[in-house]
């Protein structure tokens, strides 16, 4: 199973075709779906960094 396999996954990428292990469908309803949870990000709130834990010193 690799690059040239017209059955694996790997093999149809690298073709470029569609078919029972990768199936057209399911990646375009993927793609529409983290399309539009993107827009949501970049019309809604700026996104704020996350604040980092700092570890605490031990006593002597």
């Amino acid at each position: 199973m690799g690059r040239g396999d017209k059955k694996s996954k790997k093999g149809k990428r690298t073709i470029g075709s569609f078919g029972n292990s990768r199936l057209k469908k399911k990646i375009k309803a993927r793609l529409k779906r983290t399309a539009s949870k993107k827009a949501a990000v970049a019309v809604g709130e700026v996104a704020k960094p996350k604040a980092r834990k700092v570890a605490k010193k031990k006593e002597e």
